[in-house]
């Protein structure tokens, strides 16, 4: 089989498949499907994808006469699809018949004159010598002939319209991913807004709660106001949020400026994002030491969790 036709053409398929700057997000989820006729040979190519870490390919129904090129295709179809579990099968079918069939004459009939010497021999009957015969060892065989380069170019280009529509699949369904993704952040935004309000409460409370203890325990005569203060603003530092909002905050700005950049798969990227968002809620939650607020820290961790479930899914 001449050696230029073992590889794909790379650079002809990145021309089909190079994202429009307005899809900013992926999905690794999508269909293609693609068929054409050549040398009266239809071949049918179908890519599946589904969510994965890494990329994984099962090339599952490739033609025996394809398996010296599964790596080839392995390999081009990671550089051109990045990430995903990946399904993909080839079919070729000749007039009809997905697998053609060859005799080995030249075995058959030696076959067929030792059988009728033992018949002969046995006085047995030889009716039906012709279907014992097709059942005997390599007689019948499916036709392992190797596809020619035009067969190559035409089930190349039909590589490239079937990862073509997958790859449009995943743009639509990113669309839909990145809305939802955006809307979640968006509402983690919104819930550490309403935490800023109740601030200033909050730190009234702790210092009250402070006063009546102290005065439950000691009297409140023998309170020194001096020392109090001084425990109490040390008690606050410990207390203090402040750096907890300012970096989730800017978590939750990183997270709107990599989901709206041109970045073709950037789905690991956001998930690292999440993580760090998740940590400054956790904190949050530690150190609030306020009912309502960690209501909010509840409803923040909600959010959270369906972004990290969604995340799964972009490329």
């Amino acid at each position: 089989m001449p050696s230029k036709i073992k590889t794909l053409n790379v650079g002809r398929l990145y021309r089909f498949l190079l994202p429009n700057k307005n899809d900013m997000v992926h999905s690794m989820t999508g269909f293609g499907r693609a068929e054409g006729v050549v040398n009266n040979r239809q071949i049918i190519v179908e890519i599946k994808s589904l969510n994965g870490k890494q990329f994984e390919m099962g090339a599952k129904s490739l033609p025996s006469l394809l398996r010296a090129y599964e790596l080839p295709l392995r390999n081009k179809l990671a550089q051109l699809l990045q990430r995903g579990t990946i399904d993909f099968s080839i079919s070729i079918k000749q007039g009809g018949v997905s697998k053609p069939m060859t005799i080995n004459t030249d075995l058959a009939k030696n076959y067929y004159q030792s059988m009728q010497q033992l018949a002969t021999e046995l006085n047995l009957n030889q009716d039906n010598m012709l279907a014992t015969l097709m059942t005997m060892p390599e007689v019948v065989a499916a036709d392992q002939d190797a596809i020619s380069e035009e067969e190559w170019q035409v089930l190349e280009q039909l590589i490239t319209q079937a990862a073509q529509q997958l790859t449009r699949h995943r743009s639509k369904e990113g669309k839909v991913l990145k809305a939802d993704l955006e809307e979640k952040i968006r509402n983690i935004e919104k819930l550490l807004a309403q935490a800023l309000v109740l601030e200033p409460q909050r730190i009234e409370k702790v210092k009250q709660r402070m006063q009546q203890s102290l005065q439950t325990m000691v009297g409140a005569e023998s309170v020194d106001a001096n020392r109090f203060e001084q425990e109490l603003i040390y008690y606050l530092e410990r207390m203090d949020i402040s750096e907890e909002k300012i970096r989730l905050q800017q978590h939750c700005d990183y997270f709107h400026e990599i989901i709206n950049d041109t970045e073709f798969a950037k789905g690991k990227k956001l998930g690292f994002v999440l993580q760090e968002i998740g940590r400054e809620i956790n904190t949050l939650g530690a150190k609030a030491n306020h009912a309502d607020i960690q209501k909010l820290v509840i409803a923040m961790k909600d959010e959270l969790e369906k972004a990290k479930e969604q995340i799964l899914n972009v490329l």
